[in-house]
């Protein structure tokens, strides 16, 4: 009794191992889940970090303008001449000033207004992190068409090989039926013979058609950092509505360059205003302030310092002009891309009506094809016609078939590819 118990414990273990990790199970794919990874993995990707990490340290940089600006200096001259008082006065020795004189100093310059030029320096580098880091956008964005065409090629071989088992499955049906009616002595070995060879072409495709899609599966796996074989099913996506709004991340790059450009215009206004500073110089000099002593000897001076660069207003309307006509040509890239764009969405929308009306056709089709097929099968049954006649309805059948399943995958193809296209 407590051998029978532990056995059936021993099975009870196996049947939860068994559903918790299950017998060996195909990997299932989405097409949103490779867009995800395809964009993860790609090495452009990394370029994200490097970005951001610019942007930080070019930000600090720019943010140390508010410190107070240290300097050391030091010069050495010989004059030619020096001041000479031009009177002398009895009983008294007005000293000479050397010609050679020295200086080391320090210098302190805490600047007052230059907030406004920092404030817009740290906006301008943030704007263009943001152009950089769209810029990136835009080429990972590329890849959905890349990897649409692989996870839709690799569906369609799919549905070929679907049709191919139903093709096999047919013929192996007639060739039965040829075999009972041989044994019957109503129909010759050779009309079995024919259906044989065309199976045989079928399980040849088949082959061809895994070989295709391992190929498929195996690009599609390094796109996403994934290994993919033959076990991997991919989900078939469900049929999506156009949307006639676009929200590509160009127009986002567009928008970012423009702020740019208006970020430089302020930039602009703020390098021409006065600028006031705070200074505090300290040294050590021959002579100091008094320029009659030949002795070294420290020093200080500290003040309010006012400076104005007027050069710039000769160049500041040029500069604004230039910053207009970039802007400019901006709004022009911007019109031409909904242009263009708008005219793909228009192209991929007829080519989605194009591929559901072949589609109601090859409904018709297949059921007229497949009532043809039926009969034929019946009458090869009966000895009424040959193995090559049912052959031939059996392959007619099959074609329709097989335009069903390619206009099924190209309108999915199509509706994604609109979605893509229109950043949906």
């Amino acid at each position: 009794m407590k051998k029978q118990k532990t056995s059936s414990m021993q099975i009870l273990l196996i049947l939860l191992l068994v559903l918790r990790f299950g017998p060996y199970r195909a990997d299932t794919l989405t097409l949103e889940q490779c867009h995800l990874m395809a964009k993860q993995n790609y090495p452009l990707a990394k370029q994200q970090q490097l970005i951001s990490k610019s942007k930080e340290y070019s930000v600090s940089n720019i943010s140390k303008g508010f410190l107070p600006q240290i300097s050391i200096n030091g010069q050495a001259t010989y004059q030619s001449d020096v001041m000479q008082l031009p009177i002398k006065v009895p009983g008294i020795t007005i000293p000479e000033i050397e010609k050679d004189q020295y200086k080391v100093y320090g210098e302190i310059n805490q600047p007052l207004t230059d907030v406004f030029t920092i404030k817009h320096q740290k906006s301008l580098v943030e704007t263009n992190a943001l152009i950089q880091e769209q810029n990136l956008e835009v080429e990972l964005y590329k890849l959905k068409e890349r990897v649409n065409q692989l996870y839709f090629g690799s569906l369609l071989i799919d549905e070929q090989i679907v049709q191919i088992d139903l093709l096999k499955k047919d013929i192996q049906s007639g060739i039965d039926k040829i075999n009972a009616a041989t044994i019957n002595g109503t129909a010759l070995k050779s009309n079995a013979d024919v259906l044989k060879a065309e199976l045989l072409k079928a399980e040849q495709k088949q082959i061809e058609l895994n070989a295709a899609r391992k190929s498929y599966l195996e690009i599609l796996g390094l796109f996403i950092n994934k290994p993919l074989n033959e076990t991997t099913s991919l989900q078939k996506p469900e049929n999506i509505s156009g949307s006639k709004s676009i929200s590509r991340p160009e127009l986002l790059l567009f928008d970012n360059q423009k702020k740019a450009y208006d970020v430089q215009n302020k930039l602009i206004t703020a390098k021409n205003l006065p600028r006031v500073s705070l200074f505090l110089q300290s040294g050590y000099a021959k002579p100091a302030f008094n320029m009659f002593s030949n002795e070294f000897d420290f020093y200080y001076i500290g003040g309010l310092r006012f400076n104005w660069p007027l050069t710039g207003l000769y160049t500041m309307k040029k500069e604004r002009s230039l910053l207009t006509i970039n802007q400019n040509m901006i709004d022009v890239q911007r019109e031409t891309f909904l242009f263009n764009t708008d005219n793909s969405l228009k192209q991929q929308s007829e080519e989605m009506s194009k591929y559901q009306k072949l589609i109601d056709k090859d409904s018709e089709i297949i059921t007229l094809r497949t009532s043809i097929k039926t009969t034929a099968n019946t009458q090869l049954e009966n000895g009424t016609i040959t193995s090559n006649d049912y052959l031939r309805e059996v392959i007619a059948e099959d074609q329709a078939r097989q335009n069903l399943s390619l206009h099924k995958i190209q309108l999915l193809m199509a509706g994604y590819n609109y979605k893509t296209i229109s950043g949906n």
